[in-house]
Parts: C-alpha cells; structure tokens; sequence
C-alpha cells in the first residue's frame, strides 16, 4: 500500500540552490552539477581564508586546494539534496562580519596606544 501512493512523476527533493540552477529537470541536471560545483568550490575557498587564522606556505595551500577541489566533487552530491552551499554561505558571512569587527577592534586599540 505503501508504494501505491507514492507518485513517481515528481521531481526528487533538492535543496533550494539546485532547484534554482534547475537540477530537477533531467535533461538539465549536468550543467546544474557544474555550477554547484563552482559555487560550492568558490565558497568554501572563501570559508576557508575566512576561517584559517595563519598563513601556509604556497605548496601546503596548494595541497589543501587540491584536496578541497577533489573533496567537493562528492560534496556536490550530497548539496543537491541538502543545503550545504547555503549553510556555507551563512558561514562565510558570519566570518566576514567577525573579520570585520576583529580588524576595527584591532585599529581601535592600535590607536589609542600610540
């Protein structure tokens, strides 16, 4: 009885950024996987500098790039049907605010020592 009411005509559930980029339609769910991939690729490079307090040597970045590029493939996947790009999105914003508040903290004190 169970599978008699499931309607097999519908779209499978997906997050609302791979609604947007149309990977619910089949015929367009290639280009949508790429363009998830980039965005997904371009924010957690963001996240990333964001979040990292010191900085690596260029061949260890490169490392961690590779892997981070490699990692994202599969997390592709997984962004399509939960909200990972948007979770890292909000992410980004709450470091980049945290950044921002941390160098006027850090002007402000440099100011009022000299």
């Amino acid at each position: 009885m169970i599978l008699g009411t499931v309607n097999s005509g519908s779209a499978p559930n997906m997050s609302p950024m791979a609604e947007l980029v149309g990977a619910t339609d089949p015929e367009n769910f290639l280009f949508a996987y790429v363009v998830l991939y980039i965005i997904l690729n371009v924010i957690t490079i963001v996240v990333f500098n964001l979040g990292f307090a010191r900085k690596l040597p260029v061949l260890k970045l490169a490392v961690v790039y590779i892997l981070m590029l490699f990692g994202n493939i599969f997390m592709t996947f997984l962004a399509l049907s939960l909200p990972i790009i948007e979770s890292l999105f909000v992410a980004a914003l709450i470091l980049g605010v945290y950044k921002i508040q941390l160098k006027r903290y850090k002007k402000e004190e440099d100011s009022t020592t000299d």
